[in-house]
């Protein structure tokens, strides 16, 4: 295979001495060839140069480098990627000295930019899945779009398991059908399935390249591993006492990043870092995403300057933002999935043969096993593979109006052209005239109203109804749904961020929460803006943010089981988060016992409380919640009985006023994965599960508008959705929308198909029901789970701390 550069390319590599690396040569020659594919690659080996680079040769060999048609669409994953992006494009772009434009279209692109963007798009385009979806509703699109000759959609693993996913397969086809001979390339660091992300990018049947960089750089994973983590902990028992030993690693660091799961965190983290090293100053900063982008851009700009010695982030920094890499990455809590570490400590140490450097924090006891888990799962290569839905039609709705509002549409023809893609290539042509009834006058139900009346067949194609139609449209494209925020400014001043309407309902004028690091005191709300001033004094309170419980990843989850299996059989990993352990271990071992990996353990114990029943198949918290509600109907369905239900990620607890009728030769039955979707559908109200679904189904679908800026709220959205449902219900129960969010929630809300797996998995082991004196050290952080679930949490934590000091006596007795 030639490895050979145009000769301007070649000069510019040249002159900062670089030389391309093998897998940049091939991606460049299998383009050069007119081939698609997927590029992986660890983060800061060179994959956002392996696809320009191609695409940048290519130009220069076959006479575009000075063309003003439109060549390439780079579509990234967050608007906040696309600024660095652009840049890192424009940069060989200028000095090769190429009449190029290449700029940015996302939502906070200019109006006047947009203006001149659809009367001439620019060389290459920087945007976003949603924004490339607007594009596809301008009729000169198609006419502009023909010259096309590549599609580089940044960090895949992003987008592959989302609806996300499937509005960028939906418009790669469209793109296809302006330039048949189009290049489509898929970049990513995080894969466990490279050749099904591949499929799912390119289409079922279509040949694609596979181009794997060079090894990740090794990774240095250590934990702060506390003095004494105790017998019997609890959610959040560890975390912020940790604080001043996080201040003491970032120390000896010139640069850090200190990670969390969710934005409350972030600020809880950012006041204690600043407790116990205030002469930091501006040097420590904090970055999520419920800040300004100018207060996001400034940290970013003092990340990559050295102005900022620390970072305080959630995911807002996990992917490629463009800054230097730091000398430390820091993960408070587990990441609960081995992609999502891998993809965080690759923001440490990208130079050539210096490891990436990454410190757990535990927050919890069992996260102490979590670390040694992955770092036995990063060794051996387990990697979590995102799920692609299939058949969301939602999605398919929204994108056949959008083709309606753009050039029209033949029925067959569109039929033809999704099925060409991995989300739709199993769609039954009943299903399609279904979809595109209900684009077309709203179905049955709601073909009386007008506004569901979105495209019309008109000269031979299907087209949009009218110019409002487009209009309201274009406002509710995208699949992004989620708890309506709320600007929050300064009274007299600027704008710091935003908070959820749902936190915003619990505040009344004069209360103080945090935001950005700053304490803030609520003066009044109006138009969809609070306005604030300083705090003087005053116990702040934190924003809740939706999303902030992440469940445990399969491959992690099946790590943790082999790091306990070895503890059973008593040759624990030599590891300190093990050692720190032992005294826990110990204790469980002679309550109950630490189950082999072949082992299912279940645990009944009495308190004042009742009989509890705990169970341990460490599958994770979803899973978890699902089957204790199926596993409470079962029992229930032998003997009446009602259960209080609570669920970790390591296992889950049923609590009874009487004893739990369980022995070893009735769990077969209760355990089977034999009638699993009806008995969930029993077990955990499905329908009322499915109602709130539909919610996000109905806005993605384009049954509830969503309203220009500022004139709805999200309760009136919800509020609407929910009157719609029960219409539907009652009217077309078996509407093809209803049914979709049915079947989201059994696949994707409950997972039925890992809990299906898991109930083989205990069916295949050794049962042990262990009666123990009281509870274990395994059982209480799952109790704590209920107590915190049922009490305020300054209560709770009192009465918890209490019943752990009282074990811990019985244990040292």
């Amino acid at each position: 295979m030639s490895t050979s550069l145009a000769p301007p390319l070649a000069a510019w590599f040249e002159a900062r001495g670089w030389t391309p690396l093998p897998f940049q040569n091939e991606v460049r020659e299998r383009y050069r060839d007119g081939q698609s594919g997927l590029i992986h690659a660890a983060t800061g080996s060179g994959k956002t140069l392996a696809a320009w680079g191609a695409v940048l040769d290519n130009a220069l060999r076959s006479g575009r480098d000075a063309t003003d048609e439109p060549l390439a669409l780079w579509i990234t994953p967050l608007r906040a990627l696309a600024v660095d992006t652009t840049r890192a494009l424009l940069e060989p772009v200028q000095d090769l000295d190429l009449a190029w434009r290449v700029e940015r279209r996302t939502g906070d692109t200019a109006a006047a930019v947009k203006t001149r963007q659809r009367h001439a798009l620019p060389t290459a385009l920087v945007t976003t899945p949603e924004s490339l979806s607007l594009l596809l509703t301008y009729p000169r699109t198609a006419e502009q779009l023909a010259s096309l000759e590549a599609v580089v959609i940044d960090e895949w693993h992003e987008l592959l398991g989302s609806k996300r996913g499937t509005l960028v397969q939906l418009a790669l086809e469209r793109l296809r059908a302006y330039s048949p001979a189009l290049r489509v390339w898929g970049i990513s660091a995080t894969l466990g399935d490279l050749g099904e992300a591949r499929d799912v990018l390119l289409g079922p049947g279509r040949d694609g390249a596979l181009v794997e960089g060079p090894p990740a750089r090794p990774l240095h994973l250590d934990t702060v591993v506390p003095d004494d983590v105790g017998r019997f902990p609890w959610a959040g028992h560890l975390g912020l006492h940790l604080a001043e030993a996080v201040a003491d690693v970032v120390d000896e660091a010139a640069s850090a990043l200190v990670f969390v799961n969710t934005r409350a965190q972030a600020e809880r983290w950012y006041q204690a870092m600043r407790f116990f090293r205030p002469d930091w100053g501006d040097a420590l900063a904090i970055h999520h995403g419920a800040l300004s982008r100018a207060q996001r851009r400034a940290v970013e700009a003092g990340i990559r300057d050295g102005a900022v010695r620390c970072a305080v982030c959630t995911s807002s920094l996990d992917l490629g933002v463009d800054f230097p890499p730091v000398d430390h990455v820091v993960q408070i809590g587990s990441a609960k999935g081995v992609a999502r570490l891998l993809q965080r400590a690759g923001r440490s140490g990208h130079q050539p043969g210096r490891p990436a450097r990454l410190t757990l924090v535990p927050t919890h006891a069992f996260e102490l096993v979590e670390a040694e888990a992955a770092r036995t799962a990063v060794a051996q290569g387990d990697l979590e593979q995102p799920r692609p839905p299939d058949l969301p039609l939602d999605v398919l709705i929204q994108h056949m109006v959008t083709v309606a509002c753009g050039d029209g549409f033949t029925a067959d023809g569109l039929y033809d052209e999704v099925r060409r893609t991995w989300a739709f290539r199993d769609l039954e042509r009943d299903a399609f005239d279904g979809a595109l009834d209900f684009a077309v006058r709203g179905g049955d139900a709601l073909n009386a109203y007008e506004e569901y009346h979105r495209i019309v067949y008109f000269r031979d194609l299907y087209r949009a109804a009218s110019s409002e139609a487009v209009r309201r449209h274009r406002m509710s494209i995208g699949v992004i749904v989620g708890d309506g925020h709320v600007d929050v400014k300064y009274v007299r001043g600027r704008k710091l961020g935003s908070v959820p309407e749902s936190f915003l309902a619990r505040l009344s004028r004069g209360d103080t929460f945090l935001l950005g690091g700053r304490a803030l005191t609520l003066v009044r709300v109006r138009d969809m803006t609070a306005y604030v001033r300083r705090a003087a004094a005053g116990t702040p309170a934190v924003p809740r943010y939706a999303g902030g419980l992440l469940p445990l990843s399969r491959e992690l989850a099946t790590a943790v089981r082999d790091v306990l299996g070895d503890v059973a059989h008593g040759h624990p990993p030599d590891a300190p988060e093990i050692d720190a352990l032992d005294r826990l271990f110990r204790l469980q071992q002679r309550w109950s016992t630490v189950p082999r990996a072949d082992q299912t353990l279940i645990e009944r114990t009495r308190t004042r409380e009742g009989h509890h029943l705990f169970l341990y198949p460490f599958a994770g918290r979803l899973v978890h919640e699902g089957l204790a509600a199926l596993v409470a109907l079962r029992l229930a369905r032998r003997q009446p009985v009602t259960f209080s239900l609570s669920a970790t990620d390591y296992g889950l607890e049923l609590l009874a006023a009487d004893p739990v009728p369980l022995e070893p030769d009735t769990a077969a039955e209760l355990f089977s994965p034999d009638h699993l979707e009806q008995d969930l559908h029993d077990a955990l109200n499905e329908s009322e599960l499915a109602r709130r679904q539909f919610r996000e189904v109905a806005r993605i679908g384009g049954l509830v508008f969503t309203g220009y800026p500022g004139s709805r709220t999200v309760r009136q959205l919800q509020a609407s959705a929910g009157l719609i449902h029960d219409v539907l219900a009652r009217h077309e129960p078996d509407h093809l929308l209803l049914a979709q969010a049915r079947r989201e929630v059994l696949e994707r809300q409950l997972d039925r198909p890992r809990i299906a797996d898991t109930l083989r998995a205990i069916q295949a082991s050794s049962l042990l029901i262990i009666d123990t004196p009281r509870l274990t050290p395994f059982a209480f952080p799952i109790l704590t789970n209920r107590l915190r679930e049922k009490v305020s949490s300054e209560k709770a934590r009192d009465r918890i701390k209490r019943l752990a000091a009282q074990l811990e006596r019985a244990a040292d007795r």
